[in-house]
């Protein structure tokens, strides 16, 4: 109701000056905001995930507790036992090192293989063996001879190595902080001089009939304890700058340095456990290890193991994901330094109240209960684990018959252990973890020690301190340029509002680009409409079109929707390639809407991605380079703005700028397409992607099809389907194929690899380069980019919607394109498939295994479909299996005929019938399927079982997708719709392989011819270094119409800014003489007489001083900007700037500009001037005098406007009249608020309000840049006869050799169907047993084909394959979107209290106006 009553309120308010206040709100305009929800949730999450991590933890030291208790010398289970658990504390310790040894043989098999440098292989192995000599010493030697409380306390010695490095390093930010490792060091030695005077007690007091051996135990725990440590001595190591090239290089051949490194240590294990239990004390009988008859201890044993392996294993991914969401301190270093704490509370928890079930009657003392529990050994009915743990106390000092408070100095023991650990790890509470980083970025090891999981997780997470110097180590993200690239085809009205809503969201996102934001990344939005030109049929005049007008008033639109104004900064630039719109976003950022000629360069989508790569990252990455090459500044005052003094590029300068400081490898390319509707969130999720693996050349996000019918219903579940299943199985296994170009982001280095881009470009000449490279740009790139070692990904959270056909011809002539060109491309790259295995890490040979899967199914997808279709007509009709198959054979063969033989358009009309006749045999195939289940009387046939488990699994993975929960919905028009995707579209793809045409937003044919005119005039002039045409026309509205056209020669004089420009504007050298020829026409309504006058002087000063050498050139330049800025310092009121020519240009240029001049309607300016004012003073302490302003000019504005309607345009004389009767006003009003500093801000305000589109020359260098690229890559296209025709043969040909291979295949795959139903299921068939529902045996078997259960049996399993990858790439899903959640966003008004009148813009790259960039 309040929204309703707001809008209502805004609508009052236009109303007042206008009588069409009405205005379009695109679906998605309003402000992000958090949703409650979803913050519920990410907390929700965190305390999940800490609970995990707190749970496997205890149970994971408790369970390897209670084995070592168990296998102790003093406990009270037989020598039996005893050694069958130690066996299993021997597994436990050898379970973390074979998971690492079958991740790395792995990675090394299968990803890519580095030969190791020896010298530091062998380092890195004689430090592995000693910690795992350490471990295996403690664990399975020193802990069984302890009890179990000061085998809990003495695990918190393995942090003293890492102590004491961080105080000799001193890898402590603040200096202070080095009394943090200090404090471990000294707790730890106070811990293991406790722990010997405690024995020592406990020997002189003889407790438990302890001797004086422990103190050999003592010494070499501590020794063990010390050995342990060294594990993580490359956690400081990489820290500090010294070690980074030895770090660096083992990064390279890890893979292979674990392999062996993890045989070493399970070798070092057995030999610790072999040499110790076999040659020294000779405990181990070999055939005592038969418990076939010792059930009981068998359960025991291995329940602890897989307990303590599992929780292990648990605790370090749960740890790894806490640290993945943010919750680094509430999930992961608070569960790990209570993990001590609370196994000893749980356990005094279960002695005090578990205890006295152990006894038969009450002891009067804790020495009384101990001596009892001899007696309880034999007894079946004691809890084994309770009763050793219980004995295992016993041997502390509270059973001592003297003296029982040296039992403090075990617990003084246990708390400097624990102080030891916690202030050794202090560093992990301040660490920061970016949104997304890999789990190397996070921890220093892939091993995890399992009998010391808690201080293993702690100590293993990497110090990212200021003083290393690898990138993984930086705490700060590193920026990011973003090129947001459009191309337009045809587009709607509709579908253009959704791609400049989207625009404008991330403007709004991203906020001023002179601020730093949070995300580290710049955009740039840059709009590439092909066919923009049309030839006007009475004139010939070449124009925009109708799609160009469209846009230019979607993009006037959004920017009232969004800022409540027209746009402020409008540029028009002439182009070799057409022309160009320029637009400054309402938070700064740059729009560019690059109109395309096809007359004069190439259109269609492949050679605008093209354009737009070559633009972006190879002009604009080589200026950024040649700093001297970037667009002369110096030659125009107009590139830089001033305030305060301080001088500033404006954006479209600083964007180019700012791309000095960063690499290609993070510069990045947004494809998009003209309808494409997307938030933020998706785009940032997809940044971080590029930013986590170096690797990833490309990403892409979740494609939603958007539309109304039963064509868009199908589709939605096609593409759930596909992104549910088939990509997430290609992301988790391998690589992502194709990355649609509706929403892909990639990255430029990668584009610009060798035989990427490059070949890219190629132009198809043969049949098959048409099919492969023109069909399906977007798969080629990315085959192009996956044969060069680069990786694609996906990813589910990033949402993009895009309209998909919604008639049925439409969707048809869509996939004719998709489908031989994924064929070509998949064929392509399984063919280099040794090349790519050997280049790509992602790709293994098993992934192009699974890919030859993939193929073989679509190719035997109609064959499977027609003896679908049989098995239907079998079972409704009753007929023979070999009749059935026959009959069914015929549709497609008549399709095939008619497909060959007849017109596209028929072959559409006619698939669109057999399909409708397709869907109900589908709908009684569905329940034929369920009737013979009822007839057999089990759901266990092969058709029941692929049912049942087909709807089981995709309801599943709706479940799994709760925001995409009701596509489930279309799953039953995408089950009967399968014969017309699988079959009739498949004949229609590959019979029309031959015809290359898009197919889809076919271009409309242009005009008539020009009508007669008769030419009463035609005169050429030449005066100085101008060219005159005068041509006087008779037309039949007209009598007669006079056209002056001007054209610059050579030597034409720099530019300046006209009095109703104010934006920037790049001078450059004229335009080449060889350019089509460009019309001005002026405005009939502006008039300004006195500014016609004062023209010629400044022309005649300005062609003397273009006589100049450059240096002086350069010297009158930079003069002209100092005066202009001692100008605006001395005279507040006078915002005039000098005159200027007007610039020669095209016949589209002058309706373009006409459009952007409503602006300075009454209407307009009014609404314009209150919004610029309110975003001038949008601090709290401006707004009294913000008020005061927009009510006073706005009345000024009333008045001087009154007689002028809402809807004329005012001229240059008013416009410049008005301008200085608002700013004398705002002055006056500012100096009695005591607020003149705002005098310049409010100054501009007024300027930005009454500015004029400006028309603009493109710089000379790039214009040469476009000349060079359209002669070499992008020259239209114009093919000769003979080769059309020879093309047409070539796609003809591999049109039937394509059709020939298919039907081969399948016509194989139906007769060998078909024979085995001639010869019966008797002769040759599966049995298979019946059951009924309550799962007893029938006696009856169900007769089934080899051939048809081999099928269904591999089908199913590539089902499976992808489910369970899809349930993989789900949690790793939810992790990057609770991550991105908990650093989202907040948009929040600006609440500055003292804000200074053009505040000093802080920006990292203000350096970057030096003295290199003012040189000619």
């Amino acid at each position: 109701m309040e929204e309703l009553r707001y809008r209502g309120k805004k609508r009052e308010g236009r109303h007042r000056d206008t009588w069409d206040p009405f205005q379009l709100n695109p679906v998605g305009a309003e402000k992000e905001q958090k949703k409650r929800c979803f913050l519920m949730a990410q907390y929700l999450v965190a305390v999940i995930v800490g609970v995990a991590v707190l749970v496997s933890a205890v149970v994971a030291k408790g369970s390897l507790l209670i084995l070592s208790a168990l296998s102790s010398p003093k406990s009270l289970r037989n020598d039996r036992d005893k050694q069958f658990y130690m066996l299993m504390l021997v597994f436990c310790l050898v379970w973390p090192n074979f998971l690492v040894f079958l991740k790395s043989l792995w990675r090394c098999a299968f990803k890519q293989f580095v030969p190791p440098n020896m010298k530091t292989m062998g380092m890195i192995c004689a430090i592995e063996c000693l910690v795992s000599l350490g471990t295996s010493v403690l664990v399975l030697i020193v802990m069984p001879q302890f009890d179990v409380l000061t085998n809990l306390f003495i695990s918190g010695g393995v942090c003293i190595v890492s102590a004491v490095l961080q105080i000799v390093f001193r890898l402590q930010r603040e200096n202070w902080k080095i009394l943090f490792p200090i404090c471990s060091l000294s707790l730890t030695s106070a811990g293991y001089c406790l722990l010997g005077m405690d024995y020592y007690v406990r020997t002189e007091s003889h407790v438990d009939r302890q001797t004086s051996e422990c103190f050999y135990y003592v010494g070499v725990g501590i020794f063990s304890s010390l050995l342990i440590s060294f594990c993580w001595w490359e956690n400081t190591m990489q820290a500090r700058n010294r070690m980074q090239k030895t770090l660096s290089e083992l990064e390279g051949f890890k893979d292979f340095v674990f392999v062996i490194s993890s045989i070493l240590r399970i070798l070092v294990i057995g030999a610790v456990y072999l040499i110790y239990y076999k040659l020294c004390k000779n405990h181990i009988i070999w055939s005592d290890f038969n418990l076939a008859d010792h059930q009981d201890v068998l359960q025991i044993g291995l329940g602890l193991f897989f307990l303590q392996a599992f929780c292990s294993a648990a605790c370090h991914w749960f740890g790894v994901v806490a640290c993945k969401i943010h919750a680094v301190r509430m999930s992961f270093a608070l569960p790990l330094c209570c993990t001590g704490p609370v196994v000893l509370g749980l356990g005094l928890i279960l002695f005090l109240t578990q205890a006295h079930q152990l006894e038969e009657t009450k002891s009067s003392s804790i020495v009384d209960f101990c001596a009892k529990l001899y007696l309880m050994k034999d007894k079946n009915t004691t809890n084994v684990a309770l009763l050793e743990m219980t004995r295992s106390i016993c041997r502390t000092s509270l059973n001592s018959h003297y003296l029982q408070w040296p039992f403090l100095m075990l617990a003084l023991e246990g708390v400097c252990m624990w102080g030891g650990f916690v202030t050794c790890t202090y560093y992990v509470w301040k660490i920061k973890v970016q949104r997304i980083e890999r789990t190397s970025q996070l921890f220093v090891r892939r091993l995890y020690e399992s009998a010391f999981i808690d201080l293993s997780l702690l100590l293993n997470t990497k110090m990212k301190l200021p003083k290393a110097q690898t990138n993984d180590s930086q705490d700060e993200l590193q920026s990011v340029v973003i090129y947001l690239c459009a191309t337009m085809w045809h587009e709607t009205y509709d579908e253009m509002l959704k791609i400049l809503t989207s625009m404008f969201r991330l403007d709004r996102y991203r906020g001023d680009p002179k601020e730093e934001h949070k995300d580290s990344f710049d955009f740039e939005c840059h709009i590439f409409v092909d066919d923009a030109f049309m030839t006007e049929k009475e004139t010939k005049k070449r124009l925009v079109n109708e799609y160009v007008e469209d846009l230019i008033h979607v993009v006037t639109e959004v920017y009232r929707v969004f800022t409540n104004k027209e746009p402020d900064d409008v540029s028009i630039i002439e182009t070799p390639y057409g022309g160009r719109l320029m637009f400054v976003l309402p938070e700064g950022n740059m729009l560019y809407v690059h109109l395309k000629d096809k007359g004069l360069i190439r259109n269609k989508k492949r050679w605008s991605q093209i354009m737009y790569m070559y633009y972006l990252l190879g002009w604009k990455g080589y200026i950024s380079k040649n700093p001297q090459k970037m667009p002369r500044m110096d030659t125009s005052r107009e590139s830089l703005i001033s305030m305060d003094g301080e001088i500033f590029l404006l954006p479209q300068y600083d964007n180019d700028n700012k791309r000095r400081f960063i690499s290609d490898d993070n510069t990045y390319i947004l494809a998009l397409d003209g309808d494409t509707d997307f938030q933020p969130k998706a785009v940032v999720l997809l940044v971080d992607r590029l930013r986590m693996y170096y690797n990833v050349g490309a990403a892409c996000g979740r494609i939603h099809p958007t539309g109304m019918g039963p064509m868009v219903w199908y589709q939605k579940f096609e593409y759930a389907v596909g992104h549910w299943l088939q990509k997430t199985a290609e992301h988790v296994f391998g690589s992502v194929l194709c990355s649609p170009g509706c929403f892909s982001l990639f990255r430029g280095s990668a584009l610009m690899d060798d035989n990427v881009l490059k070949k890219y470009t190629t132009t198809a000449t043969r049949g098959a380069e048409y099919v492969q490279y023109d069909q399906g740009e977007d798969r080629w790139l990315c085959t192009l980019l996956l044969q060069q070692g680069w990786r694609v990904e996906y990813n589910a959270a990033s949402d993009a919607y895009t309209n998909s056909p919604q008639e049925f011809k439409e969707f048809y002539n869509q996939r004719r394109r998709w489908g031989p060109s994924t064929l070509a491309n998949t064929l392509d790259l399984l063919h280099s498939g040794k090349e790519t295995v050997k280049r790509n890490q992602s790709i293994s040979g098993l992934y192009i295994f699974y890919q030859m899967f993939t193929v073989g199914s679509s190719i035997l997808g109609p064959a499977s479909v027609t003896l679908m279709i049989a098995g239907a007509m079998q079972f409704i009709f009753g007929m023979n299996g070999e009749y059935t198959i026959l009959i069914a054979c015929v549709p497609p063969t008549f399709y095939i005929i008619i497909c060959f033989t007849t017109k596209a358009n028929t072959q559409i009309t006619i698939a669109g019938i057999m399909s409708v006749i397709y869907a109900f045999l589908m709908t009684a195939s569905f329940f034929s399927i369920i009737g013979d289940m009822v007839v057999q009387g089990t759901f266990l046939t092969p058709t029941g079982v692929f049912l049942v488990s087909m709807a089981i699994m995709y309801m599943v993975t709706a479940i799994l997708h709760p925001e995409e929960f009701g596509l489930i919905i279309y799953g039953l028009m995408y089950f009967i719709c399968i014969p017309s995707g699988y079959l009739l579209l498949t004949i229609y793809s590959l019979v029309n392989m031959n015809n290359v045409s898009w197919g889809t937003r076919e271009a409309k044919e242009e005009g008539e011819e020009k009508k007669s005119q008769s030419v009463l005039c035609n005169k050429d002039c030449r005066l100085c270094c101008w060219d005159m045409k005068i041509q006087i026309t008779q037309e039949a509205e007209n009598p007669m119409l006079q056209q002056i056209v001007g054209f610059t020669g050579q030597k034409a004089p720099l530019l300046q800014l006209t009095n109703q420009e104010t934006q920037p504007q790049a001078a450059s050298n004229p335009e080449p003489q060889t350019k089509p020829e460009t019309t001005t026409e002026k405005d009939a309504k502006v008039k300004n007489p006195p500014a016609a006058k004062n023209k010629m002087p400044a022309l005649k000063d300005k062609d003397a001083s273009a006589t100049h050498d450059d240096k002086d050139e350069k010297k009158s330049i930079m003069s002209d900007s100092s005066d202009y800025s001692d100008e605006d310092d001395v005279d507040f009121m006078n915002g005039d700037l000098e005159e200027m020519e007007e610039i020669p240009v095209s016949d589209w240029v002058e309706p373009v500009k006409t459009e952007f001049l409503k602006k300075l309607t009454y209407f307009n300016m009014k609404r314009n001037l209150q919004a610029q004012l309110r975003y001038t003073l949008r601090n709290k302490n401006q707004d009294d005098v913000c008020e005061d302003l927009v009510l006073m000019l706005t009345d000024t504005l009333n008045m001087r406007l009154s007689k002028v309607g809402p809807e004329d345009i005012l001229d240059r004389a008013e416009v410049d009249e008005l301008q200085h009767e608002l700013t004398n006003q705002a002055r006056h009003i500012l100096k009695n608020n005591r607020m003149t500093k705002l005098e310049k801000r409010v100054k501009r305000a007024i300027e930005k309000t009454l500015s004029a589109p400006q028309v603009q020359r493109l710089d000379e260098g790039e214009t040469d840049f476009w000349d060079k690229l359209i002669e070499r890559y992008l020259k239209p296209i114009n093919d000769s006869p003979e080769h059309k025709e020879r093309v047409s043969k070539e796609l003809k040909s591999l049109r039937n050799k394509a059709v020939f291979l298919y039907f081969i295949i399948n016509v194989l795959w139906v007769v060998a169907t078909f024979f085995l139903q001639i010869i019966g299921n008797d002769i040759i068939s599966i049995k298979i047993p019946k059951y009924t529902t309550d799962g007893n045996a029938t006696g009856e078997y169900l007769k089934v084909e080899p051939l048809s259960l081999m099928f269904l049996f591999s089908f199913a399993i590539l089902l499976l394959v992808q489910f369970v990858a899809m349930l993989y790439h789900r949690v790793y899903t939810l992790i990057h979107v609770v991550s991105y959640r908990s650093t989202e966003k907040d948009y929040k008004e600006r609440d500055v209290e003292d804000e200074e009148e053009d505040p000093t813009i802080e920006n990292q790259y203000a350096v970057s106006i030096s003295s290199e960039d003012f040189q000619l």
